[in-house]
Order: C-alpha cells, then structure tokens, then sequence
C-alpha cells in the first residue's frame, strides 16, 4: 500500500516516480534469487492493474500478453474475481482449512465437474494438491503407480510439466530419468522431415513400436503425460487425429492418459479444455493457474477407478485455500457463462490470420502458430539456409516419388511430397483463411499455410509451405523483438527449445480494439527491429507500399499505432474506473 500511495503522490514529478521504480528494481536484483526469470526481461514494477492493462510504479501503462503465463483468464482484478474474494473475506469463513469440507470448496468442485468432458464428471475424482501446477503433475505420476504397479512414464519432446524433480524428468530437458520420450507431431519442425498427416502417422506409429517391441527398452509404463497444446515447447498444437491415436493406444495397453492442461484449460485454445478439440476423455487432467481465478490452486480430476491410494499417500499444506476456490469458482462461471471459449476461438483465428500477413512482410517470422488465444510467432535466422529436412526425406523415399500419406478417416491418400506444390501457379506466401467453418468441421484459423486445395484441414496452424523451409531458430531477436515490445508498452513472453518463439497468451476478455493495439503494437516491434539489422541480414521482405498495421475488423480505413495504443489505454483507463 505504501508504495501505491508514494506513487500517487509523486506523479506530478517524474524524478519522485523513478526513484521509487529504480529504486525497487535495485533491491529486487540485490536481495532475490539468481533465478528469477520474468523480471530480468520485463523490468517493471507493477502498482495497478484492471484488464489487459498494468500501470507500473514509473506510470507507464502496458498491454499484459502474458497474463501470469495464461493464469488470468480474465484478466488482472476482474470485478466477478474481487467479489467472489471480498465475499468470503466478509463472512468470517476460515482461510485455511487443509482438506476439510467447506461451502466454499464444495461450490467450486460442483463448478468444476460441471465443465469436464464427457465421460469423466460422472465418475470422477478430485484431488487437492500443492498450489502449483508441477505438484499437480506430481500427484498424477503418484496416482497412475499406485493403481498400475509400475513406475515409468511416457513423455513428449518438447515437454513442459513444472520444476520439480518429478515434473522436470518428464519435461523436454531432462537427462537419466524414468520417462521414455517420444516425438511430438509438429509442421514446421517436423523430427521426420514432413510434417502434416504423414509426420503425425509416423509419430503415431513410433509410439506403438516402442511399446510393443520387447526389446525397445522400455516396459509397460505406469501413465503417458502429454499436452493437447504444447505451450513452453513453442505453442505446438497437437493434432486432433494423433490425439486420438494416443487414447486409443493408450487405451488398447491398459496405460492411463494424464492430459496437462496447465495453461491451455479455462477456454484459452478455443474450447473449455483443449483436449475437447479432439474429442478425447482422459483418464487424468492436471489443472492449475486459470482455476485460481489468479490465485494459487492446483488439483488433478481422475477417473475413480484409479483411486487406489492410501489416506495421506498426497499431501499439501496448502491445499485448502479458500479465496483461490472462491476466485476459481467465479472465474470457471464467468467462463462458462460468457461463451468466453468461443470468442477466444474466433478472436484467436483472426489474430492469426493478421499475423501471417505481417510474417509475408518479415523474413525473421518463420512459422505463426496456436490455438485460440494461445499463439506463438517463431522467430529464425533471416538469411540463414533453410534446414533441408523435407528435401532430404524426400531423397530417402525416391525423387519425385509420391508418399502414401493415411487418411485418418481409414485408408489412405495419395499425397505429393511436402515442398512441392501440386499447383504450379502456386508461389507460398499466405493461404486464404476462410472466416467461417470449413465443411469439414474444423473452424477456420486450425488450418495450415501451404495445403493444396481440396485437402483436408487439420488442427494445426503451422504456416509451412512449399516455399517456406525452416530456417534456424533466433533468440537473440526473439529477445530483441521483447524489448522492442515491451518500450512500446507490450508485455509479451518468449518459450520454445530456444526460447525464440513470441508468446501471445492475452486474457479471454481482450477487446477487439485491444487486440488490435496489440498486434499493432507487436508489428512496430518487428519493424524496428528489422530497421536495426540493416547490414546484419534482411529481416524484411520488399513490400513497396504495403502497410504493416492491422484491422481485425477488417475496415479499409486503419489507424495507425498511436491512435490504437491511446484507444487501447483509455479502454483500460475506464476498466479502473468502473
């Protein structure tokens, strides 16, 4: 509060307000641990915050897309989360109750078995764990040995499940633990050089091999861990037929499915959980940060019939927080109600459309990607030489031959060799994003940039064309593009193996016109660091007369940054006022 109130004061003098935000930052780097992540790139000192928009001790105002890594579904100190907490304060009801019974928890379970996917709420479990995530994925690897008897774990390339010993040997860097890796099915990246249906088939297809092949090394796991959409790794979504490849595997072997929906649960990809997309039940799902409501709150749900545990067999001390299931209650309703899901389906698809616009101008976007208001942009060696995977999948198969790709309806297609283009007219560059459902049922902005006409939409949003090889990752400008964003008020994130994958996670209540000032905000960004690589690799495509700021709806007349950024912020502006 004081230091709220020694911000207020010296507003009318700027030398007052920076000493106070210097001086925070000063003592926040002397006396906090070396491994603090976020505030060396984001080095803001937030005082308020209402929406989308975070004001900092030195009175600049920012755009937050990172929303506490995707915690805030609703944004930061929405009006439903501030009652729901207030309630409780004002009723005298305890804070701390470890695993006792409570109203408050009772009203949150009940909200939270009404979202589950079909098939699990009917018979499901719940188990409070520690209040973050990774003691959640601990508790689901605890729970899948008890009730199978066996101890190893099936994981994914990529991978992020938290930093705990546990949840770390099961992430993407982990070195001499229990986990098998198996692929993960991507486009631009793909670990077999092809990517699309044929990638996903083959990363389908390893997954049996290893577990049935007596001499593969690895025995009947106890669980599999997988992402619907791996977010840390890059903001990869998995597509929806290999999804279902994996429960069916799954399934047919007797191995629990354990789906982390950390960070893609609470409508962010478009759907209440991501695992919806595809259609799969689960037999365990790891939640955390939106659940909260913005406070700390972790639980795994599980089928019953896994409940073999012993009483205190998973334990937390903080288990029982009150105002978090108040927040997360709230929070979950305001969700469901609000058709909040849907809109981040229809307003992510256009934020992606806008995207690969503004990756045909920059040769540094490599692939635009998502799910949702999950996005990432990965940002490559503009003048690098393109990593030749599919050329050199292409000379293991025959030149010019043709690859029977499956058809995951049953069957097979026959299908040209990614990287050569089935309309010789045909040039790369950006495909048509229908704004409405395709006949095939997947909705626009699920589909991938490069497809030929004619075939059938997958649930991957990988701009990947005939023409378009990927390049090497670049994390220094990555970087550069964060810190170009963040002078122009734009907090954004970057993950990935390399960290060079820009990260769009913006609350569900995000306005159009504040999506607007956001990828306004995000293209400057881009076009200054082009500007500043003159001489060091061209970063941009020429564009003559081409204009670089977007419309998400889509008018002919567009504003240009300034005015989308004050509009922007004068929008946060009456959020604080109400």
């Amino acid at each position: 509060m004081a230091v709220t109130e020694s911000v207020r004061e010296g507003t009318s003098e700027s030398a007052g307000v920076g000493a106070v935000h210097e001086g925070i930052l000063r003592r926040q780097s002397a006396r906090e641990s070396a491994a603090r992540t976020y505030a060396r790139a984001l080095p803001i000192v937030p005082v308020r915050a209402r929406g989308l928009t975070i004001e900092g001790a030195d009175g600049s105002r920012y755009l937050d897309c990172l929303s506490g890594a995707g915690t805030l579904a609703l944004g930061h100190n929405h009006p439903v989360v501030l009652e729901a907490i207030r309630k409780v304060l004002d009723s005298g009801a305890p804070l701390h109750v470890l695993d006792l019974a409570t109203p408050v928890k009772d009203a949150f379970i009940t909200e939270l078995f009404r979202t589950l996917p079909p098939g699990l709420a009917d018979n499901a479990r719940v188990q409070f764990c520690g209040p973050a995530g990774t003691d959640a994925v601990e508790a689901a690897f605890k729970l899948v040995r008890a009730a199978t008897g066996r101890t190893g774990i099936l994981a994914f390339s990529g991978a992020y499940h938290g930093m705990t010993a546990g949840a770390l040997e099961a992430s993407g860097g982990a070195f001499d633990v229990r986990v098998a890796r198996l692929p993960y099915p991507q486009d631009y990246r793909c670990p077999f050089g092809v990517g699309g249906e044929h990638g996903a088939e083959l990363a389908a297809r390893w997954t049996e091999s290893v577990l049935d092949d007596p001499k593969s090394g690895v025995r009947r796991p106890a669980g599999m861990i997988l992402e619907p959409v791996q977010g840390e790794g890059g903001v990869i979504p998995a597509p929806d037929e290999w999804m279902r490849r994996m429960r069916q595997i799954t399934a047919d072997r007797s191995i629990p499915l354990i789906a982390d929906e950390v960070q893609t649960g609470v409508g962010r990809t478009g759907s209440f959980w991501a695992v919806e997309h595809s259609g799969v039940t689960p037999d365990v799902m790891v939640l955390s940060k939106a659940i909260g409501g913005s406070l700390p709150l972790a639980v795994i749900v599980y089928r019953d019939d896994l409940d073999a545990w012993q009483p205190g067999a998973h334990a937390g001390t903080f288990r029982g927080n009150q105002l978090a299931m108040a927040a997360g209650m709230a929070t979950i309703a305001y969700v469901r109600e609000n058709r909040l899901a849907e809109r981040a389906a229809d307003l992510g698809t256009r934020m992606l459309h806008q995207l690969r616009g503004l990756a045909a101008e920059f040769d540094c976007m490599g692939d635009v990607r998502g799910r949702g208001l999950m996005i990432g942009v990965e940002v490559v060696e503009p003048e690098a030489e393109p990593e030749r995977d599919v050329e050199r999948a292409a000379a293991l198969a025959g030149e010019g031959e043709r690859l029977a790709a499956p058809d995951w309806r049953g069957g097979a297609v026959d299908q040209a060799m990614p990287g050569a283009s089935a309309d010789p007219g045909r040039t790369g560059g950006l495909m048509d994003l229908d704004p409405v459902h395709t006949a095939g049922g997947s909705p626009a902005g699920v589909t991938h940039v490069g497809r030929t006409a004619g075939t059938a939409p997958t649930a991957a949003t990988s701009m990947q064309g005939p023409d378009r090889h990927p390049r090497p990752a670049a994390p220094e400008l990555a970087a550069a593009i964060q810190r170009e964003c963040l002078r122009r008020g734009l907090i954004i994130e970057l993950g990935g193996r390399h960290s060079s994958v820009v990260r769009l996670l913006p609350p569900l209540t995000i306005s159009d016109e504040q999506a607007t000032a956001v990828l306004d905000r995000l293209a400057d960004a881009v076009d200054a660091v082009s500007r500043g690589q003159i001489g060091h690799g061209r970063l941009q495509r020429p564009t003559a007369g081409q204009r670089r700021h977007v419309d998400l709806a889509g008018g002919a007349d567009r504003a240009d940054v300034a005015d989308r950024v004050d509009r922007a912020d004068r929008a946060g502006q009456a959020d604080r006022a109400g």
